[in-house]
This record gives structure tokens, C-alpha cells and sequence, in this order.
């Protein structure tokens, strides 16, 4: 079933003697269920590209539908209470509240929403145990480890069962060992619990847990490869395969 739809959208910053496209006429489509990473060199498009579909910015033409609404029409109230029901943010700065406890920072969403203690502490308990965080819920941020704060983020982004969760360069703060816990983690949600991820990273190895991985250049989609059956390590060098014809300043994600 198909949940989000990206149709000619295009981004254009500057004035007009200055004007830069950011994205050019990019059309695609994401299922329910699906874990999408979309690649690209800095400068390529690609955080744009997730902030319009986040809303946090509006697209110049084109139209963006979720389940149906074309969330580029939104305004005002409407919008925010779209973006407080139906997506989910992760963010590579993990964005926590310093002076709440990881179960508080986790709970907020659902306290925004009303929600009742005893929904709320189940809802938070069940996520926690989903990303192993429960020895955590207790501890503030200058507590935890990185790793530790960015699966609260995640835990405070999926919380209110969200219909797309989008995540931004997600393990860029993250050593090795950390991300790769995150990211299995990752697609623990998304196999098991049916989470709808879209992630924006640089990275190949990041980007060999999704399923289905969007290249991005100049604006544009380059090209677009989907795992199927092929293991991760399988699906790992073909991204590197297009990684290198991508060429520029992608050669960091090597």
C-alpha cells in the first residue's frame, strides 16, 4: 500500500537574479512498511529533499501526499497537528531536553497529545525494551552514552506510532559500534514492528540496512536500488558500485 507519494516537486532558494535549485523535479513513491535511505554528496539535495517531506520546509512547485493528504497545502494548526500525529523525527544531534529524564524526554510526545499515565507508561516501556534502553529511562542526557541518547531519540520518535519516521544522517554522531546497534535496531522496527523508516545519510554502510536506496545528484535522482534478496554485504557493494559512479565528494562514504 502506498504511503507517501512525491510528485515534481521542485526547491528553489535565492532571489531572482541568485536562484539555486536545490531539487529538480524529483517524483517518487515510498510503500507502507518500506525502509528507504536516500544518498547523495553535500550539496546534492538530500537533506532538502527531507525537510520538505518533514515540512519543516515548503516545496516551490510539486506535491507531497501522505495517506492521501497533500501535506504541502497544510498551514497553521492543521500542520502542526499533522506533523504531531503522523511523523516521527531522528535527528544526528539527537535533539534532547537536558533537564528531563530519557522517560520523560520519550513521554512528551504523548503527554502533548493528552494521553493517559497509565497509556503513556506502557507505550514508553514498550519502545524502550524495543531498542534496549530500559536501564536508561531513569538517567538525563549527560548520563548516556551517544549511542544511548540517539536510541531515546529514536524511542521519542516512534512513541506515538507514527505513520513515517524520518531520520536525518542518524549514526553521523556515532562511532562504529553504536551505529551499527542503532541500525539494527533499526530494522528490528521496521521488520518486526512495521515501521515505515526514510533516512538521509552519506554513508554506505548506514544505508546497506534499508531496503531500498534513492540516490540523489545535482537535484535529481541519479538512481535507485532495491536489496530483494541479496544479503547486506551483497547489497553493500552494489551501493558502493553506484557510490563510486556517483563520484565528487562521495568518496567519504567509501
Amino acid at each position: 500500500m502506498e504511503l507517501l507519494s512525491i510528485q515534481q516537486i521542485e526547491k528553489y532558494y535565492g532571489s531572482r537574479s541568485s536562484l539555486t535549485k536545490a531539487i529538480d523535479d524529483i517524483s517518487f513513491s515510498v510503500q507502507q512498511g518500506e525502509f528507504v535511505a536516500i544518498m547523495g554528496a553535500s550539496g546534492s539535495g538530500k537533506t532538502t529533499l527531507l525537510n520538505c517531506i518533514s515540512t519543516i520546509d515548503r516545496v516551490t512547485a510539486g506535491h507531497i501526499f501522505l495517506e492521501n493528504t497533500d501535506i504541502t497545502t497544510l498551514k497553521g494548526k492543521a500542520l502542526n497537528q499533522f506533523r504531531r500525529e503522523k511523523l516521527g523525527f531522528i535527528f544526528q544531534e539527537f535533539n534532547l531536553l537536558d533537564t528531563l529524564t530519557a522517560y520523560e524526554n520519550i513521554s512528551l510526545a504523548l503527554s502533548i497529545q493528552k494521553k493517559p499515565a497509565k497509556e503513556i507508561d506502557e507505550a514508553v516501556k514498550t519502545v524502550a525494551e524495543q531498542l534496549g534502553i530500559t536501564e536508561v529511562l531513569q538517567k538525563y542526557p549527560y548520563q548516556m552514552s551517544g549511542g544511548q541518547k540517539q536510541r531515546v531519540a529514536s524511542a521519542r520518535a516512534i512513541v506515538t506510532k507514527p505513520k513515517l519516521v524520518l531520520a536525518d544522517e542518524p549514526t553521523g554522531a556515532l562511532d562504529s559500534k553504536a551505529a551499527k546497534m542503532l541500525l539494527e535496531r533499526f530494522r528490528y522496527l521496521n521488520q518486526e514492528c512495521g515501521a515505515t523508516i526514510m533516512m538521509v545519510t552519506h554513508d554506505s554502510f548506514t544505508a546497506s540496512y534499508a531496503g531500498r536506496v534513492i540516490f540523489i545528484k545535482d537535484g535529481k535522482i541519479f538512481h535507485e536500488i532495491s536489496r530483494g534478496t541479496d544479503s547486506r554485504k551483497q547489497f553493500f557493494d552494489k551501493i558502493i558500485d553506484v557510490v563510486t559512479l556517483l563520484g565528487g565528494d562521495m568518496s567519504d562514504a567509501l
